[in-house]
């Protein structure tokens, strides 16, 4: 009796599950953890938009949405509740995301909810990241605007973001790392801008990448928190420049407590002896150089000598050098190791 019971409930069992296949398939389908973007139509969309946002809100597996080549004028953004994505092009020089808005621009639809009518520098981006665990290889992000003042190519927000072999073209600030809970980690990019194009609040580490400045001005404005042990970190990069600029700072502290740091970097002669700038001027935080931590290590190259260093930088020790890991930098809340030969977390 009991053997027969079992067999009953067993048989009941395959039928519900056999009955729920259909429904776990439709998923899968609805939800595929590869999509295809291409302008011709031979993809699954035509645009990255349309391809984020058919992704499923608040995902747990990483979703692959690669781009085959082509120019691709978007206002792109991954938001919030759109996490683990990788955007994937086909090749940075030929897979391209451009836009043009920049700060001062008109809204074309008119003030918005807030009765703002122009764009601001942080919405002026061409690419928002705000989904976590976020990456972008083998694409260029570009803000065409020209030298118009601040026009944002790529905003990032998010936590636990990877950005390989991508190109970041802009003028004044190009990108801008939103976010003093945000981890960034770009590996093998180009970056190009003239004013403050690498800005903001983030733990961001640039890892092999080519720095070109376009002007005389200024690479980077950090404007780290007091409650965050780095800021900007760079390995191993190249700092380079067109003709036109020949007196380029390494930066200038954006916020007090501004933290920015050159590891075995090569720099060219465009780089100023005095290598970084106080932001004097600045009425509402005077005196930042007191609380900012410039510093650098091992770097080489015609602008790298730091016999007129301004005297509130610093050269790491060959100890201190050590603290600098990608575990020690990117420790945050919890724990989170980028790898850079892929696209894994």
């Amino acid at each position: 009796m009991q053997f027969e019971y079992v067999k009953k409930s067993l048989k009941i069992l395959s039928l519900v599950v056999l009955m729920a296949l259909p429904d776990i398939a439709r998923a899968q389908q609805k939800f595929p953890a590869l999509i295809i973007v291409a302008q011709d139509g031979s993809g699954d969309f035509k645009t990255i938009q349309e391809a984020v946002n058919s992704v499923r809100d608040l995902g747990q597996l990483q979703v692959k949405i690669t781009i085959k080549k082509g120019i691709y004028h978007e206002k792109l953004v991954i938001p919030s509740w759109k996490k683990h994505i990788s955007l994937i092009g086909e090749n940075a020089a030929t897979t391209i995301i451009t836009n043009a808005d920049y700060s001062g621009k008109a809204y074309v639809s008119g003030p918005d909810a807030f009765g703002k009518d122009k764009f601001g520098t942080f919405n002026s981006y061409t690419v928002l990241v705000q989904g976590s665990d976020f990456t972008a290889e083998n694409l260029t992000i570009a803000n065409t605007a020209g030298r118009v003042g601040q026009a944002v190519a790529l905003h990032v927000e998010a936590d636990r973001v990877v950005i390989k072999n991508c190109r970041l073209l802009g003028n004044q600030d190009t990108l801008y790392t939103a976010n003093p809970d945000s981890r960034q980690y770009y590996v093998n990019c180009y970056i190009e801008g003239t004013t403050d194009f690498i800005f903001g609040e983030a733990t961001a580490v640039f890892q092999t990448c080519t720095i070109n400045s376009l002007s005389n001005s200024y690479i980077t404005a950090a404007a780290t928190s007091p409650a965050q042990q780095y800021g900007y970190v760079f390995f191993d990069c190249r700092l380079t420049a067109d003709a036109a600029a020949k007196k380029v700072f390494l930066g200038r502290p954006w916020r007090p407590y501004a933290k920015t740091v050159f590891i075995r970097t090569n720099m060219a002669g465009h780089i100023v002896p005095e290598g970084w700038n106080a932001w004097p001027g600045d009425a509402m935080f005077p005196n930042k150089e007191k609380t900012a931590f410039y510093a650098e290590y091992g770097s080489t190259g015609e602008g790298s000598s730091h016999t007129k260093r301004v005297a509130w930088s610093k050269q790491l020790s060959t100890k201190a050098v050590k603290q600098y890991t990608l575990k020690h930098i990117f420790s945050g809340k919890t724990a989170w190791v980028p790898n850079s030969n892929s696209s894994e977390f």
